[in-house]
This record gives C-alpha cells, structure tokens and sequence, in this order.
C-alpha cells in the first residue's frame, strides 16, 4: 500500500468535510434536530433551568415517560426540547445507565435530574374560565394562573370568560409573556341581543370567528336554528361546546349537528327519557338552582337504558366527543366532603370562599337546604353516568376531561386532578385516565398533531411528576401541611412551550397569596 502524502492527506480532509456539508443541507430539519448521542453527554454537570425563562436546548435525563396515547410507560429515557419542541426522545440502557456507559444525547443549556420520576404531556383543562373575580369580587388572575401551572396544566380551554380580556390574554401567553398555560378561547354564543333569524344565527357566528375566538360555547338552543349555528361553524372551522341544559335540544341534535363536544351531561339521558320530558313535578321552576340541582340527581334513572344505548352509539358515530366534568357535581353527592377537601387551609382564596358560601345570589351555591335525600339520589345518578361513559367510549366516542373551577366548591387545578380520580372511579384505568386529560383533550381541541403527547416534533408542553402516577393519581397533589399526603409528591416542573417552570415555587407563591389575602380580610373586619 503507497505512503498517503501530506498532500493527499489534505485532500481527502477537504472531501470529507465537503461531503458532510453536502449530506447535512440534504438531510430533512426534523432529522437534523436529532442531537448525536454520546458516551460523556451527562458526565459533566449542568445548570437546572431558570424558572420562566425558556432555554436553547433543555434536557430531562433519566426519566420514565408517559407518552399520552394509552401506552404504558418505558424507560428511561432522555427528552431532549430546543426552542420549544420536542427534538430527540433518547431510549437509555438501564445496565449502561447504572455503569455510566450509557450512550445519551449531549448536554443542554439547562438539565433535569428526572431520577425516579415520571414526564408526561402537560395536562390539558378543557372546561376552564379564566376568572378575575367572583360574585362580584375581584380575584387577581395571578391566584388561578399558578395553579394551573402548578398543578401541572399547560393548556386551558376557557368556555366563556370577558371574551376580549381572555383573548388578550391568549396571545400574551402564546408570546410568552406572561406565566400561564395555553389558553383556547371559546367565546360565548348567548349574548344579548340572542339571534332569532338563522341569518342572524349564521351572522353571530361568523362576528366571533371574526374576534379571534377559537370556538364558540353554547347555552340553552332552539331547535331551529341549531343545525344551522352547527353548518356555519362548520364552514368556517368554529368549534363548538354545548352546555345543554333543559333544552329543547338534547344530545340527538347534537349528533345529527356535528357538536364538537357536550359539556356535563345534560342532554344525553333528557333525549333517552321516553316522551321527551323529565317528570317534574309541577312547581318546578328552573330559575330556582335548589330545586334545579335536586331535580338533576334524578335525571338519569328516568332515561330508558336501551334508548340511552342508541344515543351513545349516534353521538359517537357522529364524531361528537364528551366532556363529562364529573368533578363539578360532587359535592351534591357528598357535601360535606367538598366543604372540607383538605387544600382549602392554604389554597383556597377568601373570595373564592365567600362565593362557595350558600347564597341564591351565587351560581352553584345552592346547598342551603341539601339533604341525605338529595345526595342518595346523586349518589345513584353518578352509577348510571358512570356505566354511561364507559358504554360510549366503548362504541367509539371520544372521552376528554375538565374541571369547571371556580364554582361549588372547586380550586382550580385541584378540581382537575379529582376529576381524573373520578375518572379512575367510573371504571377506566390509569392509562387511559391520562389520555382522557391529554392526547382526547388535544383531539377535541382540534390540536393533536402538535399537543397531547410526549412525542418527537410535538410542541414542548410536558410535566416532570414527583412519582408515578399509574400506581397512583394522588401524585399530582402538592404535600399538604397537617394532612395524610400518602404518596403524594406533586409536578416538579411543568415545561410550557418549551418554558419551564418550577411547580413547587409557584404553589408556595399561591399559598403567600392566599396567606397574605387571609390576613386582609380579617384586619379589614
């Protein structure tokens, strides 16, 4: 074999570096994202993110993942973001980990120690309202965008708020400006004066896709012009959710429609009671919200089960998802429960409190004179919703998950986590609780292809737990001072956008809050 010359050596540096450079602009982006893996990338130490403030490139080492589909865990793994997308999810050796011969994505600009925990999609609230005060009160908008963030949400969708404040609020959020999740905003359709033409139906439509709503939240609806409130959002790619109430619409119309999704559960059993029409004694009036909620828990045993069957399976066929919000009606099933849930001592605002309060005046404060009676009724109507949730995701439909904050004894962010126990309690495992909160939400949203999972090109909306929530959805509850925290440990990091954000420090700023609007309160007495 001939000596290699200096100058043959030169030139084959330069054709092999040209050849790189070629074969690197060839390469697609999604691929050039993907960082080399190497054996000394987590040999040396580096920072912990900066809380709020989104890194170049930020890696979550070590950590079991969830990615949100209904599969179960695997792991470990290193997620590596740049900017604010999900560019590399590293599978790990376990032997080579222990060793440290493990091959891994090289060092971020910000890592995470994920030992021993789990990361999943960010949790996503599809029935929030942002609130900047209750009954009249005002409640600074701090208080309930930590706890979200806190409690591990990165996306809310807000179904009817000051429409205009909240799509301001959007956009700042989207532009990282302010600490918040991701908000979709669903301005409400049922403002005065109410549309009593369908071009007038078609025009209200078409004015709030024109203020930049993202869907639109429907109330009580006459049958006439539902279909063509439905055609028109339809058209002009308008979401929808629909809190049906006593209605003359009802679930039927919803499938026949196209409703993006039903809020609750009104609706759904109304269309499967035979003749139509609850049996309500005559001095009901739905004004009256005692008497409306009492009259409610006894709602599903009227609907004929093989009627209720057909209505589940036209909803699902129809492509209409559910949001059941279970969390919101619980304390109707077991007030005293709700008036004591434990969180209440350091998280529970006092205005919030005040609102809770019975009082005719504030919507759902109904418990004035709420008896055994009355949550044996709701104890049974939950049994009949909960086999009517697991009957629909079983012909198909589509599950998501919300909370409904702020009113009946609900905090927000907690009331999202006891909506997944709720979930857990109707019949469905873990797995697919979380994929209830996470890949449905983002597919009832319109957003799967880029929210909802842990997954290579997806935007960076995920949660570092303090624990696995699989054995346990406790986890995503914060240590509680002088109550049973079991295994609870809470999110160590919700990751927004690509921004992290320390979950404990925002709970303890709450709580300050809290603490602090407590002592005002007593003082100003």
């Amino acid at each position: 074999m001939p000596a290699v010359t200096p100058s043959l050596a030169l030139y084959c540096r330069t054709q092999y570096v040209a050849s790189l450079l070629i074969a690197a602009l060839l390469v697609p982006e999604r691929i050039t994202a993907q960082a080399p893996t190497t054996r000394a990338a987590a040999d040396q130490p580096t920072a912990a993110p900066q809380h709020g403030v989104r890194p170049a490139r930020l890696v979550i080492r070590n950590v079991m993942v969830i990615e949100g589909n209904g599969t179960p865990a695997e792991g470990p793994k290193d997620v590596v973001i740049e900017g604010n997308r999900i560019v590399q999810i590293a599978n790990l050796d376990p032997v080579a980990v222990r060793d440290g011969s493990a091959r891994r994505p090289p060092r971020g600009d910000a890592e995470i120690d994920g030992t021993g925990h789990y990361v999943m999609p960010g949790l996503i609230n599809l029935h929030g309202h942002v609130q900047e005060e209750r009954g009249g009160v005002p409640q600074p908008l701090e208080y309930q965008l930590k706890l979200w963030l806190g409690m591990g949400i990165t996306t809310v969708r807000d179904v009817s708020s000051s429409t205009e404040r909240t799509l301001a609020l959007r956009d700042r959020s989207a532009r990282g400006e302010v600490a918040a999740p991701r908000l979709f905003v669903y301005a409400r359709y049922n403002y005065m004066p109410i549309p009593l033409t369908e071009a007038a139906t078609r025009q209200r439509v078409r004015d709030l896709k024109a203020m930049g709503a993202d869907g639109t939240k429907l109330f009580g609806m006459d049958r006439e012009f539902y279909g063509p409130l439905l055609d028109e959002a339809k058209k002009i790619g308008l979401r929808t959710a629909h809190h049906m109430a006593v209605d003359e619409t009802n679930a039927n119309d919803a499938a026949a429609g196209g409703l993006t999704s039903i809020e609750h559960w009104y609706g759904v059993p109304d269309a499967a009671i035979p003749g139509g029409v609850q049996n309500f004694p005559p001095e009901f009036n739905y004004s009256d919200e005692g008497m409306r909620f009492r009259l409610a828990g006894r709602l599903w045993r009227e609907a004929d089960p093989d009627k209720l069957k057909e209505v589940l399976q036209s909803l699902a066929q129809a492509g209409v998802s559910w949001n059941p919000t279970l969390d919101i009606y619980e304390a109707s099933r077991d007030l005293q429960r709700a008036e004591s849930q434990p969180w209440f001592k350091d998280y529970l605002h006092p205005t919030l409190e005040k609102f809770f309060r019975p009082d005719p005046a504030s919507h759902g404060s109904y418990f004035a004179n709420w008896s055994s009676i009355d949550e044996t009724f709701w104890k049974e109507n939950y049994q009949i919703w909960f086999k009517a949730l697991r009957d629909f995701e079983n012909y198909g439909g589509v599950i998501g998950a919300g909370e409904d904050a702020g009113f009946i004894y609900q905090v927000y962010g907690f009331g999202l986590i006891r909506e997944l126990e709720l979930h857990q309690e109707a019949g469905f495992p873990a797995l697919k609780v979380l994929q209830h909160a996470t890949q449905n939400n983002a597919r009832i949203l319109g957003e799967e292809t880029r929210l909802g999972r842990v997954r290579q090109g997806h935007l960076a909306d995920v949660i570092v737990v303090k624990g696995n929530p699989l054995a346990d959805l406790k986890v995503f509850y914060p240590p509680l001072d002088g109550a049973a925290a079991g295994t609870n440990a809470g999110v160590a990091w919700t990751i927004k956008d690509g921004i992290p954000y320390d979950a404990p420090r925002m709970l303890r700023e709450v709580r300050e809050l809290v603490s602090a609007a407590k002592a005002n309160t007593t003082s100003s007495r």
